[in-house]
């Protein structure tokens, strides 16, 4: 999610924390040109050979193969432009406001285009996303490389630039309204998935305007719930009077994906959203309290959605965003109390067959969802995804199917979720200090998560899993520095996840631990602001117990620690220098090759750079050893022991791309050839108000230049020689015909790219 300075950032819930806990057809098309089966190797590329082998002895023996970091490291600049490594191209390919089909005209990017023609266009803030391969006559290699689907979700909005002079809103506090329908209908439309098809079109990609896959998904789509929280009492809605729909989905940051080719939009900061006064306490239960606390279900929602009027006949279209109790039912059947139980899920969506309804599977558990991370696919045994909440004090989370996978099940879409996403069991992490870790089940009647629990009372497994993080704090997990985006080597089966970041209030000196060892100072800007806490954040890693994804047991270390180059090495725990140091590391992904990217959302290191992009050689748990980190708030130390992974040199971390002015770099999905990666260049310019007669006050002018107002984009990059991105060598043995210059010094071998529409 950003991490910028907007007001209505800092005061979500999801920034703030509210963790109290005391725990440390298209079918005939589809059938004339592809099987699902086919492809999954667009899909997941090496990773699915590797995966789909014998055993895990086999898929997880040996140790990585070779990598050789290809390119030299960029420097940090604050230019508002697109920087990558000498050799590279980076072309955009998808703004805000891209019509998605032939009757759509093109985007003005001056506030006036109408709400609804947004149901055919690109949403703001492109996120997480994937690379579904197509199969089909101008697949020349067989990879599914020259032809597929981009899958990508649009986690929010900039209203400053999505309307003339950005949001009209009458009064304010409690009493602020939106006084103008169509901009809320707008946003509506501007939130939400995109589907859109991408081809080969020489050395770059272009996406296909006119494409019969191309469509949005958005807050107003009807959604299935689906697994053992579907229909239950706490689901009822005007909407859903047996609580077994409910209408779109709202902030979809990272994202997941299935073996039978389908994509998960997860749905995180969504608590934002909802309007609800304290006027509202006297007619809840202890329950419903304690439910809104601990998910900060609160205030007037972050953009004032339930506060407009309709100009239709159907008003629910804006009173669905108001939670308090209005109706006079017992059950919720007559207004929206209970329809903040009905986000928060992971839902799943069909690139394939917009005949599909989207579902949202509630057996993974609801929490503010970053993404769902696949881990190893082996036939015979259970399928297995990894999870982060995004807020600071909270937890990582797995789910593991209760069935093993069946390679027959890759073609069988929506109703192979069914089976496997909707009978699992989720569990909860604990980091132990001796470097040991345990998966914790959330089970009703397991541990403190019984009806006599005093902080919530649970009444059953479908409210264990609409209450995941109650269920998690009595369950004595691990609180976390802000677990964002996770991802899963596949060349050894090892899980990565970012910590973002942490402050002063969530992570004092006195309850850092050994999974979360740090706090320190890292002064911004000319006058030094002080920067207390883990504001650097760092990014753990871990491997199961016999390489086993259901085994309850594993055993990590800390992969790397952000920090500035330069500063003690009690915080710059890594050695990270100008090529490599880096800030609140967010976005992760592993290529093909078994490269390691990782992509910040940074507001604490933005003093000397933008956010960026690097690439990492990942090595293995364990490869590092113990050591002691000494802490001060300047008055008190405390040392504390943790695991550190080897310091990863310039040799294997450098940093490969910095983005434009106040953006956030998020999103990655690569062709199966390894030779085109998508990226996301989320809200430029979003930090500065601007002044709409001064177009030189916009915080930023990316892509179009110029004037122009800025908009978030997908870029693709390219390899000038047509070589595979980042590295050298694979997982599958291949070679990169690239440059093999290891001089890493990023002083004199970048080039800078300023974004044309289409390069």
């Amino acid at each position: 999610m950003n991490d910028l300075t907007r007001s209505d950032f800092l005061n979500d819930p999801e920034e703030a924390g509210t963790n109290d806990s005391g725990n440390p057809t298209f079918d005939s098309v589809l059938n004339a040109r592809l099987s699902r089966r086919s492809v999954l190797l667009g899909t997941f590329g090496v990773a699915a050979t590797t995966f789909f082998g014998a055993g895990v002895g086999s898929a997880m023996a040996g140790p990585a193969r070779s990598l050789k970091l290809n390119f030299n490291a960029v420097a940090k600049n604050i230019a508002d432009m697109v920087t990558v490594p000498v050799g590279y191209t980076a072309t955009v390919l998808y703004r805000l406001g891209d019509p998605i089909n032939a009757s759509t005209p093109e985007y003005r990017n001056d506030g006036t285009d109408s709400a609804e023609s947004f149901a055919f266009r690109a949403g703001d803030h492109h996120d997480g996303m994937h690379y579904f391969g197509l199969r089909g006559r101008d697949d020349s290699d067989g990879s599914s490389s020259n032809r597929g689907l981009l899958v990508m979700n649009h986690e929010a909005i900039t209203p400053s630039y999505l309307h003339p002079t950005g949001q009209t809103i009458s009064g304010s506090g409690s009493s602020a309204m939106r006084t103008v329908p169509n901009e809320v209908i707008k946003e509506f439309h501007a939130h939400g998935v995109s589907v859109i098809e991408v081809r080969k079109n020489r050395s770059t990609y272009e996406y296909r305007g006119d494409s019969a896959y191309n469509r949005r998904i958005t807050t107003l789509t009807d959604i299935v719930l689906s697994g053992p929280a579907a229909r239950s009492p706490m689901m009822i809605t005007a909407y859903s009077k047996d609580g077994s729909r409910t209408r779109g989905t709202v902030n979809n940051c990272a994202n997941g994906y299935t073996p039978w080719g389908t994509y998960l939009a997860c749905e995180e900061n969504w608590a934002g959203y909802f309007r609800r006064l304290s006027t509202d306490d006297a007619n809840r239960t202890a329950k419903e309290l304690a439910s809104f606390r601990r998910y900060g279900v609160s205030g007037n929602g972050r953009e004032l959605w339930a506060t407009a009027t309709a100009s239709s006949s159907d008003d629910t279209i804006f009173s669905r965003w108001n939670a308090m109790k209005l109706g006079s039912s017992s059950n919720g059947s007559d207004d929206f109390r209970n329809v903040a139980n009905t986000y928060g899920w992971n839902v799943e969506i069909d690139p394939f067959n917009p005949k599909a309804t989207p579902k949202k599977r509630t057996a993974m558990g609801r929490f503010a969802h970053e993404g769902a991370w696949l881990g190893p696919v082996v036939p015979g045994r259970p399928l297995v995804w990894y999870m982060g909440c995004d807020s600071r004090n909270e937890y990582i989370y797995k789910y593991v199917s209760d069935v093993g996978w069946d390679p027959r099940d890759a073609d069988r879409g929506m109703a192979a979720g069914d089976k496997y996403l909707d009978h699992g069991t989720l569990y909860v992490a604990r980091f132990n200090a001796d470097g040991s870790g345990n998966w914790i089940p959330l089970l009703f009647g397991h541990g403190g998560i019984t009806p006599a629990n005093p902080a919530y009372a649970f009444g059953d497994q479908a409210d264990v899993l609409i209450n995941a993080r109650l269920a998690a704090d009595a369950a004595g997990a691990t609180k976390m520095d802000r677990p964002e985006w996770g991802a899963v080597n596949p060349v050894n089966g090892e899980v990565y996840m970012t910590l973002t970041n942490s402050n002063s209030a969530s992570r004092t000196l006195a309850s850092t631990d050994a999974a979360n060892p740090r706090f320190y100072n890292d002064p911004k800007g000319p006058g030094g602001t002080a920067q207390r806490g883990n504001p650097n954040g760092h990014i753990i890693r871990w491997a199961e117990q016999g390489g086993n994804v259901a085994a309850t047991s594993f055993k990590w270390d800390v992969f790397l620690f952000g920090a500035r180059a330069g500063m003690d090495r009690n915080i710059n725990v890594s050695n990270l220098t100008s090529a490599n140091d880096f800030s609140r590391p967010d976005g992760l992904w592993f290529a093909r090759s078994g490269l390691l990217w990782i992509q910040t959302d940074d507001g604490a290191y933005t003093d000397v750079t933008n956010c960026m992009m690097l690439a990492a050689v990942p090595g293995r748990v364990g490869d590092g050893g113990a050591k002691t980190i000494v802490n001060t708030d300047g008055a008190t130390t405390k040392s504390v022991t943790t695991y550190v992974g080897a310091e990863p040199g310039e040799s294997k971390l450098r940093r490969f791309l910095v983005g434009p002015k106040e953006c956030e770099i998020t999103g990655i999905a690569e062709t199966p050839d390894g030779r085109a990666l998508f990226v996301n260049i989320q809200h430029p310019g979003e930090d500065t108000r601007p002044n709409y007669t001064d177009p030189s006050s916009y915080g930023s002018h990316w892509p179009d230049g110029g004037g122009s107002r800025p908009r978030s984009a997908t870029i693709v990059i390219t390899k000038n020689d047509g070589g595979t991105i980042g590295a050298e060598g694979n997982a599958g043995g291949g070679r990169d015909r690239g440059d093999k210059d290891e001089r890493g010094d990023g002083k004199k071998h970048m080039q800078h790219i300023r974004m044309n529409p289409w390069g």
